[in-house]
């Protein structure tokens, strides 16, 4: 049990709940690529993400953990993005912060559901039983890839054009 829910419950939520950060999250994505601020998925992108990172922590454990870091280090950086976003409005250099700290929030949510699913999936786990063979860190390292192409691309392009409200 765990806070009052079994433990399948508890993962069942934690699972969805890190679904909707990363739904929620591409489309913050694809605003920040296309300099448009979508005020409803970018709440619901912050809100489900720092909710992951918190549950996260939920399950039981008796040392701390590689993704008890990843999850701290993103709470720490959702605290900027929702700074930037919130308090500072994305003026100046918090613009390209909240571009910055939002697509790294993204990708800490991908990376942590990366490793669960070669941790949770049966065929995955063969291939990377211990998440140090080659499957799974090629796996993380073309999303790391991928990902620093993005941040490059979102930090520029949300600079570059004035933001367009929309209500997604």
């Amino acid at each position: 049990m765990i806070l009052g829910m079994p433990t399948a419950t508890y993962t069942l939520v934690y699972i969805i709940i890190s679904l909707i950060g990363i739904g929620s999250g591409f489309l913050v994505m694809f605003g920040l690529l296309t300099a448009r601020r979508f005020d409803g998925a970018t709440a619901l992108f912050l809100v489900a993400t720092g909710l992951t990172s918190v549950t996260g922590f939920g399950f039981p454990f008796d040392h701390l953990l590689p993704l008890h870091v990843i999850g701290i280090i993103s709470l720490i950086v959702l605290a900027i993005v929702i700074l930037a976003r919130y308090v500072f409005h994305l003026g100046g250099a918090w613009r390209a912060g909240y571009a910055i700290g939002a697509t790294l929030a993204l990708y800490l949510n991908l990376f942590v559901f990366l490793a669960q699913l070669f941790q949770k999936v049966p065929a995955l786990k063969v291939l990377a039983p211990t998440q140090k063979e080659p499957p799974f860190l090629v796996a993380q390292l073309v999303v790391l890839l991928i990902f620093l192409g993005l941040t490059v691309l979102a930090a520029k392009e949300f600079q570059i054009e004035p933001v367009r409200v929309s209500g997604a």
